[in-house]
C-alpha cells in the first residue's frame, strides 16, 4: 500500500480534543509540512502550530505523536494529530489533508484493515477492536477485551497445533511406509483427533459468547392486565410502555434495550395472549407466539387475581405471579408451580416493592447462566463465521474418524480441510472474500 490514509478517529461532534490519524509513507512528511516543527521524535509529544501550506493562514495549535512503522497500530509510519475539537476546526484540519498530494480520506476500518495486512493482528483479534468500540454493557467490554488481547486466536492456534501435529504423523506414515517405522504410527493419532472434536463440540454448544455480543433476548408474555408492561417499566426505569386497564393496549412488539447486571438484553413486550376481537390483535398475537418460540429466556407474567398456570415449552423460563398486594397465598401458589413446572416462580407486586428484589434476582441468574459468564479466560465463539468456521472443522474430524478401511490420503485430507476450516477464523486462509464483511461494520478512523 502506497498511498497515506488520514481521518478523524474520535467521535465526531463538540469535544475538548479531536484526534485525526494519518497512516502511510507520507505521514510524516505531510505532519512536518503543515507544522512548524523541524522532526518528530518517535513516541514524544510537539507542541506544534499547524498552516495552510496554500496561503500560511494558521490552522490551530496541536501536539502531535509520531509512530514510525513497523512499531504502530497499522504497522506503517503513523502520525497523530492531537488538535481542539470544535467542529469549525476539525473541519479545516480535514480538508487541508485532503488537498495534500498523495493523501485521501480513509475508508472505514481501513486503519484496522492494514493491521491486518501487516501482521499486527489477525481477524479474530480485528473483531474484538470492533465489539470493544461498540460495547455498551461490562459484559460485552469484558469479552471483546479478551477477544482482541488474542485470546479466541490462542485457542484456535492450539487446536491447529494439535491437527498440524496429527497429519505430520500420518503424512510421515504415507511417505516413510517402505521405512522401517514404529507400527501403528497412524492409530496414535486417533486418540487426540477424539479429544479434539469433543473440545470442538462443547465451544458449539455453547452459544454464551454470542448473546453478550447480540444482546440476549428476553420475551415477556402472559394474558392481558397480567402486569407486563407495568413489569418492564419500572425494570428499566421508565415509561417506555404504555400501561392500561383496557385489554390488548398493547397490540405489537416492542422492543427495549437494557443493561442488566453487564449484561446486554433485549426485552420485548408482547400483546396479551387471549382470543382476539380483532385482525390487528390476533396479529399482534401471532407475532408475539412466533417472538416466544425464537427467545433466549421466556418471561411469563401470570395474572395473580386469577392464576391459571402457564404452559411452557422446553427453553429457559421464568414465572412471575403479579398482585401480591391484592391476592392471599400467591407464595405458597409460586412454590408449588416451581416444583411441577421446574423453571423459576415468583410472586410480586407491582405497586409496591414486595417481591421485587427476588424476581429481579431471579431474572439475573438466569440471564448469567445464558451468557456463560464466570467461566474464567478460556476463548468463547462471537460471531456465525466463527461457529461456522469450528462447525466445519468438528465435521471433517467426525470424517476422520469414522474413514475406518479407507486410503491414508483420502484420510489425511480431512485433517488438511479441518485446518483450513480454523484458519479461516483468524486469517490464516481463504480470508479476501471475508475482508469486506469483517471490516465493513468499522467507523471511519478506525
Amino acid at each position: 500500500m502506497t498511498d497515506t490514509i488520514f481521518a478523524l478517529s474520535s467521535a465526531p461532534g463538540r469535544a475538548g480534543v479531536a484526534v485525526l490519524r494519518l497512516s502511510g509513507p507520507a505521514a510524516h512528511g505531510v505532519a512536518l509540512s503543515l507544522s512548524n516543527r523541524d522532526a518528530l521524535k518517535p513516541r514524544h509529544a510537539h507542541l506544534a502550530t499547524l498552516s495552510d501550506p496554500a496561503d500560511g493562514a494558521h490552522l490551530d495549535q496541536v501536539i502531535l505523536l509520531s509512530f514510525p512503522a513497523p512499531h504502530s497500530f497499522t504497522g506503517e509510519d503513523v502520525v497523530e494529530v492531537h488538535a481542539h475539537g470544535g467542529p469549525a476546526t476539525v473541519s479545516a484540519l480535514l480538508a487541508v489533508l485532503g488537498q495534500q498530494p498523495g493523501l485521501r480520506l480513509a475508508e472505514p476500518g481501513e486503519f484496522t484493515r492494514r493491521a491486518f495486512h501487516n501482521d499486527r493482528l489477525d481477524l479474530a483479534e480485528a473483531e474484538g477492536l470492533a465489539d470493544l468500540i461498540h460495547a455498551e454493557t461490562e459484559h460485552q467490554r469484558k469479552q471483546a477485551l479478551r477477544q482482541m488481547e488474542g485470546a479466541l486466536s490462542q485457542q484456535v492456534e492450539q487446536w491447529r497445533a494439535m491437527l498440524i501435529g496429527a497429519l505430520a504423523h500420518i503424512e510421515a506414515d504415507i511417505d516413510f511406509s517402505d521405512e522401517d517405522l514404529p507400527d501403528g504410527v497412524a492409530d496414535a493419532v486417533r486418540p487426540k483427533i477424539v479429544a479434539l472434536h469433543n473440545e470442538l463440540t462443547a465451544s458449539l454448544a455453547s452459544k454464551g459468547g454470542e448473546r453478550v455480543r447480540q444482546g440476549i433476548s428476553v420475551v415477556v408474555t402472559g394474558p392481558p392486565n397480567a402486569g407486563k408492561s407495568s413489569f418492564i417499566n419500572r425494570l428499566i426505569g421508565r415509561d417506555a410502555v404504555i400501561v392500561s386497564a383496557e385489554p390488548g393496549t398493547t397490540r405489537d412488539l416492542v422492543d427495549l434495550h437494557l443493561d442488566l447486571g453487564g449484561a446486554p438484553i433485549i426485552l420485548t413486550d408482547t400483546a396479551g395472549i387471549r382470543d382476539a376481537d380483532g385482525i390487528v390483535e390476533a396479529e399482534g398475537i401471532r407475532r408475539a407466539q412466533h417472538r416466544v418460540a425464537q427467545a433466549d429466556l421466556v418471561l411469563h407474567m401470570v395474572d395473580g387475581a386469577n392464576p391459571v398456570q402457564p404452559v411452557l415449552g422446553d427453553g429457559p423460563a421464568l414465572v412471575l405471579v403479579s398482585k401480591r398486594d391484592r391476592a392471599d397465598g400467591l407464595d405458597n401458589l409460586a412454590s408449588g408451580w416451581a416444583d411441577e413446572l421446574g423453571v423459576p416462580v415468583a410472586a410480586l407486586s407491582m405497586k409496591s416493592d414486595d417481591g421485587w428484589d427476588a424476581a429481579v434476582g431471579a431474572l439475573e441468574n438466569l440471564v448469567q447462566d445464558l451468557t456463560a459468564i464466570g467461566t474464567g479466560d478460556g476463548a468463547v465463539l462471537t460471531r456465525a463465521r466463527h461457529r461456522q468456521a469450528v462447525a466445519a472443522c468438528a465435521e471433517g474430524l467426525a470424517r476422520f474418524l469414522a474413514a475406518d478401511g479407507l486410503p491414508e490420503e483420502l484420510v489425511a485430507e480431512e485433517l488438511r480441510l479441518a485446518m483450513r476450516a480454523l484458519g479461516r477464523i483468524t486469517g490464516r486462509v481463504d480470508v479476501e472474500d471475508l475482508l469486506d464483511v469483517v471490516f465493513s461494520d468499522f467507523c471511519i478512523g478506525k
